[in-house]
């Protein structure tokens, strides 16, 4: 009875957080999955049951493979640049000088930002003629710059105010990770003559490894999840420059209501960052250090 008392107990805790597992991730994936062999009419109402057909005709698309190569020009333009500034800022933070707090709180502020607000902001400082980027250029004697309205500068603009928007949850990780570093280590190292940047090399990049192992693979799911920033600043254009994969299928099952391609697009969405997430943890995680 004392082992029934506990397991009752036990199933009385868990069962709010499995119903709500239930509502918004099993159910939404069991509907996609449904949804993704079967075509919708034009109210998105489900017609009839085709099969694979909308995976067939998602990878014969030029849509979808476009889609694909600017999520990971993306991904690469964002992730590398988030944590190797975040990096740079924890370990210059991570010094006891006096002023340093006011320091961390402008690193860590970004986090504070919704994505709206932020991409508001940055629509002001990316406008062609009224934009503060722009008046800058202008005082050093530089062009004005296309910002969000050039294929050959939108993403890169995109992924400006995304790194920005993702310093602030890297910096505050990383920088706990190393004041968990115990102070002893820097000691000696201090003792046997090493310097500042061969600390860090040494000491301080391997013990923040799996701090860092973690904010890497983050920040991989976040960028294939990027929406609200591309959304209101560039609805995927020009000339679908900025059209990731989540836009894409905000767009086919949302304002076209085909929500069988859609759910396609999500399962392989799906795939694809369960294999480069599975990828990291067999291959990246060698390299952690862990105490």
């Amino acid at each position: 009875m004392g082992r029934f008392r506990e397991a009752a107990l036990a199933a009385v805790f868990i069962a709010p957080a499995l119903l709500l597992f239930g509502i918004f991730l099993f159910y939404p994936l069991v509907q996609s999955v449904y949804l993704s062999l079967h075509s919708t009419n034009p109210r998105g109402q489900v017609a009839n049951f085709v099969g694979l057909t909308n995976f067939r005709n998602l990878f014969n698309s030029p849509g979808f493979p476009n889609s694909l190569i600017v999520t990971l020009k993306f991904i690469l333009l964002t992730v590398p640049a988030s944590l190797a500034l975040a990096l740079a800022f924890a370990a210059v933070c991570r010094s006891r000088i006096r002023g340093m707090r006011i320091f961390r709180f402008v690193f860590a502020l970004p986090i504070a930002v919704s994505v709206s607000t932020g991409s508001i902001m940055w629509m002001i400082l990316f406008h062609p003629t009224l934009g503060t980027l722009n008046y800058f250029l202008g005082k050093i004697g530089l062009a004005p710059v296309q910002w969000l309205t050039d294929p050959n500068m939108a993403l890169l603009s995109i992924s400006l105010m995304t790194v920005w928007m993702n310093i602030g949850f890297l910096f505050i990780l990383l920088l706990g990770g190393m004041q968990g570093i115990p102070e002893e280590i820097y000691e000696s190292a201090k003792i046997d003559g090493s310097g500042p940047l061969r600390t860090f090399w040494r000491l301080t990049l391997p013990l923040v490894s799996p701090t860092l192992f973690f904010a890497s693979v983050t920040s991989v799911i976040g960028a294939f999840q990027a929406f609200g920033q591309i959304n209101i600043l560039t609805k995927g254009g020009p000339v679908n420059s900025t059209n990731v994969l989540v836009f894409k299928l905000y767009e086919d099952a949302f304002v076209n209501f085909r929500f069988g391609v859609g759910s396609a697009q999500a399962l392989v969405l799906f795939a694809i960052v369960l294999l480069i997430t599975v990828l990291q943890f067999v291959f990246a995680e060698r390299k952690v250090h862990y105490q």
